[in-house]
């Protein structure tokens, strides 16, 4: 796999919009035509050479690919990796929001914190985070009703707000504790929080499976304890209580039987 290094040369006054920072815009280019690639900062326009000194070599294809991006200021680019195919990007801090936003294969590691909206209706690929996500993570984008469809996302500190709103598909693993509002409306995928939940976890929940390994400040009144069950989740295999829900939901129905939405917690 060939690398292409970019490093940020100053920060950005407002925020820069790095869309062309993916495998799939790099690959097959010359250093040159890579600096040529857009960016913009607010209404102005600009190439990724007027940022970021780049060297090295970009790949025949995507899959052959990888973009190791550096600071400082990295706090202040939107968008890395959104879009990608395949391939790999490394952004060595903290990352804007929409970092892999419609992402559909390759891997992300970002050794920061993402910020809000990032994985936003993720379909595929894998995005590994070493500090926190905001809010939105793997949701549906603002109005629309697909939020993640595929794919896996983990986040190795806590996560904001508003997770997986409308998730149909793939996983989301948040090894700290996550705010309120967890796989609102969700309709498929899994999310895995080994912390703990604050409340409104699972609301109009359909589908999909949410393990809260330290349980939720307040349970949803539409979710109802059903048994208990020994179950391994990521590695891990512990007694959970099962909850089945939103009851308060109209959900389908396979085989004959009522398919719910799960909600699973510790067993103390």
């Amino acid at each position: 796999m060939n690398t292409v290094t970019i490093k940020l040369k100053k920060v950005p006054d407002l925020y820069l919009e790095c869309e062309s920072v993916t495998p799939d815009k790099f690959a097959g280019k010359s250093l040159e035509e890579i600096a040529a690639l857009p960016c913009s900062e607010g209404k102005r326009n600009y190439t990724l050479g007027d940022w970021f000194e780049i060297s090295g070599a970009a790949g025949a294809t995507a899959e052959e690919t990888k973009i190791d991006v550096y600071g400082p200021g990295t706090s202040k680019c939107k968008y890395f990796g959104a879009w990608m195919t395949a391939g790999e990007v490394v952004v060595n801090g903290t990352a804007d929001m929409f970092t892999g936003a419609w992402m559909e294969g390759g891997k992300l590691h970002v050794k920061g914190d993402v910020r809000s909206f990032s994985g936003l209706q993720m379909k595929g690929g894998e995005m590994l985070v070493e500090g926190r996500a905001w809010n939105y993570l793997g949701a549906a984008y603002r109005g629309d009703w697909r939020g993640m469809q595929g794919g896996l996302i983990r986040i190795k500190g806590d996560a904001g707000s508003d997770v997986a709103t409308f998730m149909n598909g793939g996983t989301i693993i948040i090894e700290g504790n996550a705010d309120i509002h967890i796989g609102t409306h969700a309709e498929g995928g899994t999310i895995i929080i080994k912390g703990k939940a604050h409340r409104r976890v699972g609301g109009q929940m359909v589908k999909g499976e949410i393990y809260v390994f330290h349980g939720c400040d307040v349970m949803m009144p539409g979710f109802k304890k059903v048994e208990e069950r020994e179950i391994e989740v990521d590695g891990e295999t512990h007694m959970f209580n099962v909850f089945i829900g939103d009851l308060g939901e109209r959900h389908p129905k396979s085989k004959g039987e009522v398919v719910y939405g799960h909600i699973y917690t510790l067993k103390e």
